[in-house]
């Protein structure tokens, strides 16, 4: 936001739309809304208010709180390019497991903080360092079988495997926060921006997570991108469009 051209009433009624509309908004539904005459400065200003949705001094989640942990691929569809061929990611999620109770003691699992990020691939060391960076040592991780995630338990990890031979009745009973996550995020992302690139995906990532992450405290949401905003550098218009410009949830900058 320093030195900026846009009017500090832009800033602030953007930074609003974006923190406390529930499903988001398109750049095309940001531009109408702002009154915004190029739908560039729409796409920018979108993309400099997600650059504040991530704090550089987060934390690491899980420790007093269990974690689900899982990878899937996000992105557009095939274009008509032969079978097996088509614009996805791997994107690996980890999710906190916590519990509530109810008037009459019943104890109800939700889904606490989470974290998102692009990986290049599903192999050991991509997802070896999305959780380092992202989960407390000594945390305790429930994944699938994949081989990607055998040497958690030597990283100082409480490492539990189920095999679920892609049973559906398996994974909604040992992983059903994650998948429901994955669920969710693939739905945003087809109805509200009618499918994202894998370029920008990341931008996206931060933006879901900020979302989830404030759930249930919206105005929070509106103050932390603002006073975020204010810290963290955002996006040049060039910047964004030759891929100079990493978002935070890119497995570049891990």
């Amino acid at each position: 936001m320093h030195a900026t051209r846009t009017p500090l009433q832009i800033w602030f009624w953007g930074a609003y739309l974006v923190s406390t509309q529930t499903p988001g908004m398109s750049a095309l539904q940001f531009q109408r809304q702002l009154g915004l005459s190029r739908y560039e400065t729409a796409f920018q200003l979108l993309h400099k208010l997600r650059a504040g949705m991530v704090r550089p001094d987060r934390d690491r989640i899980g420790a007093q709180w269990p974690i689900e942990l899982d990878e899937a691929l996000v992105g557009g569809k095939t274009r008509s390019e032969g079978r097996g061929i088509h614009h996805k990611v791997y994107v690996a999620g980890a999710v906190e497991v916590r519990q509530k109770q109810d008037k009459r003691g019943r104890r109800d699992a939700y889904a606490g903080r989470l974290r998102l990020q692009v990986l290049n691939d599903r192999g050991k060391r991509s997802l070896e360092t999305f959780v380092t960076d992202n989960i407390e040592p000594h945390s305790h991780i429930t994944t699938d079988g994949w081989q990607g995630y055998d040497n958690l338990a030597t990283r100082g990890y409480d490492h539990q495997s189920v095999v679920l031979d892609g049973d559906p009745e398996k994974t909604e009973k040992v992983l059903p926060m994650i998948h429901l996550v994955f669920s969710n995020l693939k739905a945003w992302l087809l109805g509200t921006h009618h499918g994202v690139s894998a370029q920008h995906l990341p931008a996206y990532l931060d933006e879901f997570v900020f979302r989830f992450n404030r759930r249930f405290y919206p105005m929070t949401a509106f103050d932390s991108v603002l006073g975020i905003g204010t810290r963290v550098p955002g996006p040049t218009y060039d910047a964004l469009y030759t891929g100079q410009w990493h978002h935070s949830a890119t497995s570049a900058k891990t």
